[in-house]
């Protein structure tokens, strides 16, 4: 079928919290009577504090070790890895590392289960000391003793995997669901073959065939049964990301050729069988593409099944177009004449939600940044899908018993049917009361898998159920009163939350803004700004423009380091927000001169903003006169100041970050600067140059100088009025500009220079192997691997690493090589036509002489010229990667034994710039940490990306001189320092001294 064009189905989702909280609370006017909610739920919340759930449940867990307690956080770390562990010596550590993080002393319990709380925290106690340091080597006795503790470990997270997993297969689980249905009839499930999202089109196929044998498991068990509407019996939860790896806005082409025909697999055996599918809830980012999909999969089955009622969507209520969202379900609903079954949660995502909006620099939050504020929004919610039950089965999931018993209220006042629902192994004690009504409906939310497979995802459980400000939390803690966990939520709180991203960094800094591509409001803009982008020509400079270019720059530098420093950081304030401003002039340029993806061009542009800020803040704050101690009758101070004419040379890969980061640090500390940008990108240095003698800096303060290195570059550097150098290129390139002002005669002259890395990631056994996927792909390969930080050798533990190769394999194929220009492109062409020649020799000799892993098809027409795909090779050994590939190449290697020896190795390399660490062991990530000699170490995420005034980069050895740029110690380097000594009693009597004797 045809694609659909992407369309506003919902508000922006960036808009104030304020004003969808206010519409919300408008909604339910009138429609809750707030004393009759404690009143159904007190008599619920005394008999589960009367009869607790037994010591192993969910409620009991949560009182005795709680997530927010070391000993809760261990336990919790150890269920999320230990199962995947293969191998008994890294198993024997990351049991040590998490159980040596926390104090189990059985102490001071005074819950239901005391006797049991205190003899399993006894037990974890006595068999801490039988396990080693989580980095120490141990004795035959201590190894043996390990062992025992990490096989009963095991186990352990076995038993508590059982309460929230209904089965390990389908079979197993549908027997467990037969099982309780016995002891409360009400009871419907909706299985979940739940696990990670699909990476790769191996895992995609995996999942598709594991929900067809579980639709034909349960249509099977519905025939025996007898006949029952899909309402009223069990049915299957899928999730679009499991389906489909690219399942993403920016795939759209591909999501409706690839995933739909999957989805639709699955639609015509559930309806063909009268049971129900609901599609799960993914983020924010997918939310408008997951209504699109849902919209064409309804238009098909209006066709082909229109008597059908079974297919259904999870709605988040923590979502701000929560409301919308159900009002835009029910009109696709009527338009195609069907009727669906709407799941209603609180939300699962909510701190990656959190996250991404503070690092996208967006201009809100998309999600509700108040618990009491999703409660609220819960509640409109339910009333908006109450009132549109003709087209909508409502069904709310909630484990919150004053949330329950507000809904029963407004469901009984509507008169119309619904059902509740719970998740697995929670909830039992609250529904177990709430059931007793027989009128009642639950659905119990089933996850279906292997242990191994699911402990990631109850780990979020926890972390969410488990918070002290939860309902679940609370109602295990008796000091809590009825009344006080009962209590309204219905009184919205002004202030939001969380400071707004652009707060991010307190009141001195805003963080820069940004743009979600996902959003069509914002990304319209910068696609119309990529089209329309015409890269002008820039005048190259003739050997005589150095001289003249310098002698200015001399000449104004009196001048320009004699302004006041405040107006010097204004200038660079002015500069910042007029970046911003731009956003969309500077994303086309970085687009069609520097070949950047979109994605790449907004985050560039931002970091070229916060440069400015951030230098700007650092000098006022580092830059000014300080008054230093000294004894009476003489005043000591220090004063800083620029050092004269700085040559600032920057590559072609950040053509705007880095050059913005060097010019403008060397402006504010009061030089004047010549500023040399690489040969393959002028265009976007002479419009940031513009920009900033619109913002107030002189042009005799700034001059752009474009040419090749070996004769504009070499001449800036030899010239005799040259005060610094600030470069950032290949190692050998820094080191003939070393060698050039080493010789040159009079002042000695500094150069801050980074350069290159050969950058490694290693990966041991405890690591998630789908996090390790996607940190290296985005590593490896973004930016066409044209980043100093790009990863460049993978080591992986001997134990896993077969398993993590052959995923990796699978995504890079799933990755779209091609134009820039398109929204779709994750890989795009490589600068010029040298650098793809280099990289196709070397990646001709790896197919000669290493083990090709996984390598991206080329497009069989390609839109644009020198594109090299994105490929793996496994090598002999870390010692055989011996330069820098600036291009999308990686080098996998194996490792065992000692981790140690493996960091001195990479030491060995000379390099120094980024290393990343995938581990569960925490003192095993500090330990490399404090070894390796690399200057920016990533643990548990890319090794990309670093952020001005966050993550200072830059490297040692061959990868730089330091300091880092975008850190507190940057500015220093391009000053020069002056202490001046007055001796204020020289003329006779120290009045200060005389005035304090107090005669």
């Amino acid at each position: 079928m045809p694609v659909p064009p992407p369309r506003e189905r919902l508000p922006f989702p960036y808009r104030p919290e304020s004003e969808a909280i206010t519409a919300a609370l408008a909604s339910l006017q009138g429609a809750l009577d707030w004393p009759r909610v404690i009143e159904t739920a007190k008599p619920w919340v005394e008999q589960v504090r009367a009869n607790p759930a037994p010591f192993w449940a969910m409620e009991s867990l949560l009182r005795e070790y709680p997530v927010s307690s070391a000993e809760g956080l261990a336990l919790m770390r150890l269920a999320e890895a230990l199962l995947r562990v293969p191998d008994a010596e890294t198993a024997v550590a990351l049991t040590a590392d998490q159980l040596g993080r926390a104090d189990f002393d059985g102490s001071g319990d005074e819950g239901p289960h005391k006797m049991l709380a205190s003899l399993s925290a006894s037990a974890i106690a006595l068999s801490k000391k039988f396990l080693p340091g989580a980095e120490q080597p141990a004795g035959l006795m201590q190894r043996l003793g390990a062992r025992t503790v990490v096989a009963a470990t095991v186990r352990a997270i076995q038993l508590l995997g059982r309460q929230f997993v209904l089965g390990r297969s389908i079979d197993e689980a549908m027997k467990e669901a037969a099982a309780q249905r016995k002891a409360q009839p009400m009871l419907r499930f909706s299985y979940d073959m739940l696990g990670e999202g699909a990476r790769t089109e191996a895992d995609a196929a995996r999942y598709l065939a594991s929900y067809e044998n579980a639709i034909a498991a349960i249509a099977a068990g519905r025939a025996e049964r007898g006949p029952l509407p899909p309402m009223e019996g069990d049915g299957i939860s899928i999730k679009l990301s499991a389906l489909f790896s690219r399942y993403e806005d920016a795939q759209r082409e591909r999501v409706f050729e690839t995933l739909l025909p999957r989805v639709w697999t699955l639609v015509e055996r559930a309806a063909a069988a009268n049971l129900n599918l609901t599609i799960d809830a993914e983020e924010v980012d997918r939310l408008e593409l997951s209504l699109d999909v849902f919209d064409a999969v309804a238009d098909r089955i209006a066709a082909a099944f229109p008597q059908w009622q079974g297919f259904g969507l999870a709605m988040q209520a923590y979502q701000t177009r929560a409301l919308a969202v159900i009002d835009e379900v029910a009109a696709i609903a009527r338009r195609h004449g069907l009727r669906f079954m709407v799941r209603l949660v609180k939300g699962a995502y909510w701190d990656g939600e959190a996250k991404r909006a503070q690092e996208l620099g967006l201009p809100a939050y998309p999600v509700f940044t108040h618990k009491h504020h999703t409660d609220i929004s819960y509640l409109a919610c339910a009333r908006a899908m109450l009132g549109h039950a003709d087209v909508l089965y409502p069904q709310f999931a909630s484990h919150n018993a004053g949330t329950i018993a507000a809904i029963l209220q407004m469901a009984r006042a509507a008169g119309v049917p619904f059902e509740m629902q719970r998740l697995h192994g929670m909830g039992e004690g609250v529904y177990r009361e709430v059931l007793k009504d027989g009128s009642i409906a639950c659905r119990v939310y089933a996850p279906v898998g292997e242990h191994r497979d699911l402990l990631a995802y109850l780990v979020r459980r926890l972390l969410e159920n488990g918070a002290n400000s939860s309902f679940v939390h609370q109602l295990a803690d008796p000091a809590v009163a009825p009344e006080e966990l009962l209590a309204s939520p219905l009184a919205p709180t002004a202030e939001s939350g969380l400071p707004l991203p652009a707060a991010l960094y307190g009141p001195a800094r805003p963080n820069s803004a940004g743009a979600d591509l996902a959003c069509e409001a914002m990304r319209a803009p910068l696609l119309a700004a990529v089209a329309a982008t015409r890269v002008p020509a820039v005048a190259e400079a003739r050997p005589e423009d150095s001289a003249a270019a310098m002698a200015r720059l001399a000449a104004g530098f009196g001048a320009w380091s004699a302004r006041p420093l405040a107006e010097r950081a204004g200038a660079l304030r002015r500069a910042a927000d007029l970046l911003e401003a731009r956003l969309p002039e500077y994303c086309g340029l970085l687009v069609k001169e520097a070949h950047k993806t979109l994605g790449d061009a907004v985050s560039e542009v931002r970091e070229a903003a916060d440069f400015c800020r951030y230098y700007a803040e650092q000098a006022e704050a580092r830059l000014g006169e300080q008054l230093l101690p000294g004894p009476t009758g003489e005043r000591n101070t220090l004063r800083l100041h620029g050092r004269g004419v700085f040559v600032c040379i920057s590559p072609w890969n950040f053509p705007l970050a880095i050059f913005a980061g060097q010019v403008v640090a060397a402006l504010v500390a009061g030089n004047t600067v010549a500023a040399k940008p690489a040969e393959q990108t002028p265009a976007v240095a002479e419009r940031f140059v513009a920009l900033l003698h619109e913002a107030g800096v002189p042009e005799d303060a700034l001059v752009l100088l474009h040419g090749p290195g070996e004769t504009v570059g070499a001449a800036l550097v030899a010239d005799a009025r040259t005060a610094g150098v600030c470069f950032t290129g290949s190692t050998q390139v820094a080191r003939l500009i070393n060698r050039t002002l080493a010789a040159k005669d009079g002042a000695i002259v500094p150069l801050i220079a980074e350069t290159g890395g050969l950058n490694a990631m290693i990966v041991d056994s405890t690591a998630l192997p789908e996090q390790v996927v996607d940190a290296v792909v985005q590593s490896a390969f973004r930016s066409a691997g044209q980043r100093c930080s790009a990863l460049r050798l993978l080591a992986v533990h001997e134990s896993v690493a077969d398993g993590v190769f052959t995923m990796l394999a699978g995504a890079m194929k799933e990755l779209s090589l091609g134009d820039p220009a398109r929204l779709a492109t994750d890989v795009g062409p490589v600068i010029d036509d040298e650098a793809f020649a280099n990289l196709e020799r070397h990646v001709e000799r790896l197919r000669r002489e290493a083990r090709l892993v996984g390598e991206t098809p080329r497009p069989a027409a390609p839109a644009v010229p020198r594109l090299v795909a994105p490929v793996a090779f496994e090598i002999g050994a870390v010692e055989d990667l011996r330069e820098e590939i600036f291009g999308p190449v990686l080098h996998l290697v194996r490792w065992s034994g000692d981790v140690e020896q493996l960091v001195a190795r990479i030491n060995a390399l000379g390099y120094g710039l980024t290393l990343g660490v995938q581990t569960r062991i925490d003192s095993r990530a500090e330990r490399i940490a404090h070894l390796a000699r690399i200057g920016n170490v990533y643990v548990n995420r890319n090794i990309i990306g670093a952020v001005v005034g966050v993550q200072p980069f830059g490297g040692e050895g061959m990868s730089g001189t330091g300091p880092k740029a975008g850190g507190p110690h940057y500015l220093y380097r391009f000053c020069a320092e002056q202490t001046l000594t007055v001796n204020t009693a020289a003329a006779g009597g120290n009045a200060e001294l005389l005035a304090g004797i107090g005669h």
